[in-house]
Formats: C-alpha cells, sequence, structure tokens
C-alpha cells in the first residue's frame, strides 16, 4: 500500500480509503470483517459523515462492532463530514456554527472517541457564513475534537471564500471521481476547443487549483459510471472500456477492479480512493491498484475507452 504525509498534516496516510456508507444494517462480525481485511491491505483510514446511516448511524455501528481500546484507535484515520440536513421535504444544507460543533460532538459520541482527525465540510452550503466556519473549526481545534479540516464537493471559489476567515489549512477536497466520471481532468485535456462539450469548465479548475494549493483530491464513487448510475465495471454499457480493464487486469495478474483504483492512483496529483464497497474481496482487489504502475500509454487507452476526447 503505498503511504504519503497528507500536506497540512503529520498524518501519514494510504492512497485507498475505507468508506463506511453503508455498515448500517451489517453485523459486528461482517463490520470487523470488512475493516480487519482493511487493515490487512494497508487501509488504516476510514471515512464517515453523520448522515451515514441517518442520524450518525454507520458511525455508531462501527465503533459498536469494533470497540477499539485508546490504542487501538490511535492506529486509525477517522474522517467525519457534516453539513447535510436530511428533513420531510428533502435536503437542505448548514454551516452554522450551532450545527458544525453539534454535529462533531454527535459524531464524537456515536464514534466513542475523543477526536476527529479530519472533518470535512460535506456539500457547499449556498447561505455559508464563512466567519461562522471560522469560529466552529477555532472552538472544535482548540478543544482537541478535531486535528484537521477539510471539505467536500467544493469549487476553488468556495474555498477560498473560506480560506479568508478560517486559519487552519484545508487539507483535503472530497470529489466524485471515476475513469468514467472525470470531468475535473477531461476538461483540461480539451481545453480552447470552442463547441467539444468536454471542453466546458464545470469544475472551476478544481483539480490545478488543488494541486497548487497542497490540497489533497479524495475520489469518491471511483467506480459509478456517473452520479449513482451504477458501477462501470463488468456494465454491459461499457464494453470498449472493460475490454481494455480485462486486458490491463490480466497483464498486471491484478483483478478488474485494481486497475480502475491505479487510473486514479496513477495521477501525479496523489489523489485518494475512497472505496464504498462492503465486501471485503473488492477492498482486496482495490488495495492492489494503491502502486500498480500504470504506463502513460496504458492510462490514455483506459481515458478514451471510456469516452473522453483526446484530440
Amino acid at each position: 500500500m503505498k503511504t504519503f504525509t497528507l500536506p497540512g498534516t503529520e498524518l501519514v496516510v494510504p492512497n485507498v480509503v475505507l468508506g463506511l456508507m453503508r455498515i448500517a444494517e451489517m453485523s459486528d462480525d461482517d463490520v470487523r470483517h470488512l475493516v480487519r481485511t482493511a487493515r490487512d491491505a494497508g487501509i488504516d483510514f476510514v471515512d464517515h459523515a453523520d448522515i451515514y446511516g441517518g442520524d450518525h448511524g454507520c458511525e455508531r455501528r462501527f465503533a459498536e462492532a469494533m470497540r477499539l481500546t485508546p490504542s487501538q484507535r490511535a492506529e486509525i484515520v477517522i474522517q467525519s463530514k457534516a453539513g447535510i440536513v436530511p428533513g420531510a421535504g428533502g435536503l437542505r444544507y448548514d454551516f452554522s456554527y450551532d450545527h458544525l460543533v453539534g454535529q462533531v460532538d454527535g459524531s464524537l459520541a456515536a464514534l466513542g472517541t475523543d477526536y476527529l482527525d479530519i472533518l470535512l465540510l460535506h456539500r457547499p452550503d449556498a447561505l455559508v457564513e464563512p466567519e461562522e466556519v471560522a469560529r466552529a473549526f477555532d472552538d472544535l481545534a482548540s478543544a482537541g475534537k478535531v486535528r484537521y479540516f477539510g471539505v467536500s464537493n467544493h469549487t476553488p471559489g468556495q474555498i477560498e471564500l473560506l480560506k479568508k476567515y478560517v486559519t487552519q489549512p484545508l487539507v483535503a477536497n472530497q470529489l466524485q471521481l471515476s475513469i468514467t466520471h472525470a470531468s475535473l481532468i477531461a476538461q483540461g485535456v480539451s481545453a480552447n476547443m470552442a463547441g467539444e462539450d468536454q471542453a466546458v469548465d464545470r469544475d472551476g479548475g478544481v483539480l490545478d487549483y488543488c494541486r497548487l494549493h497542497d490540497i489533497t483530491i479524495q475520489a469518491w464513487s471511483p467506480f459509478q459510471a456517473g452520479f449513482f448510475t451504477g458501477v462501470f465495471l463488468g456494465s454491459p454499457d461499457h464494453p470498449e472500456l472493460n475490454a481494455v480493464i480485462d486486458r490491463l487486469a490480466a497483464a498486471y495478474d491484478v483483478p478488474p477492479i485494481a486497475v480502475a483504483t491505479a487510473w486514479i492512483t496513477r495521477h501525479p496529483a496523489q489523489m485518494q480512493v475512497v472505496l464504498g464497497t462492503t465486501t471485503p474481496e473488492r477492498v482486496t482487489g482495490a488495495a492492489q491498484g494503491s502502486d500498480l504502475p500504470l504506463t502513460r500509454a496504458e492510462w490514455y487507452e483506459l481515458f478514451r475507452a471510456a469516452g473522453h476526447l483526446v484530440p
């Protein structure tokens, strides 16, 4: 497993992360098997959110199943997210001081821990008051409840607005990215091409911005074809891509999921891949893509096979 020091922190982290958004209904044994499989593969970084499983449900399920001792807790990087509020009429977002501090307290209670290693703001709040975010971050940091902070699904402009007031470095930006859902990469390849849909900037240059500002991109839904439209691996909707993936998997003697993971980890931005699977075998397979040495030719072949333009 490839590891690196997360910029802006003292954390040495793997480039593959275990996402735990789907564990709410799993048994203790199944949760433990999933986490131990990840640990055996070198993954000691877990990703939560207050909303996963409903009202801290997945955080609580993790803590109940794992029952970590203080020394075991110190061996794992625990990241959680806050800011999405479910309701009868639909979702809303809330980055107010009271909400953020209250949700962190809820996460700590559910997880049975005194601190989060990283807290991310989950989705941009259109009514964000960055001064309140800064006050919340200051109080959470000074109380020892959160070590580091970041964002999720944020544009460069939204990050800059936060940074005008927030004094802590924003160390991560969790963004949807897969071979097939790769606009944040594909746009740059086709820049300055009038009339090409791929040339339209939908992300504000977020990839280059994060690289310039030492913000680690965490790729969520790394095997989804689109926005929760189903996985591309083995899908009849992506025959050309899967043919290339299968050929490379055979050549490297790894499962196809490792090739899909490696397409992201091969990028020099040094991203992290956030897995969403609850199948231990898939976690083991994906982990094999951590440091799979795809060549430039192979990386671009996958990119083209996914339907992206290489002009």
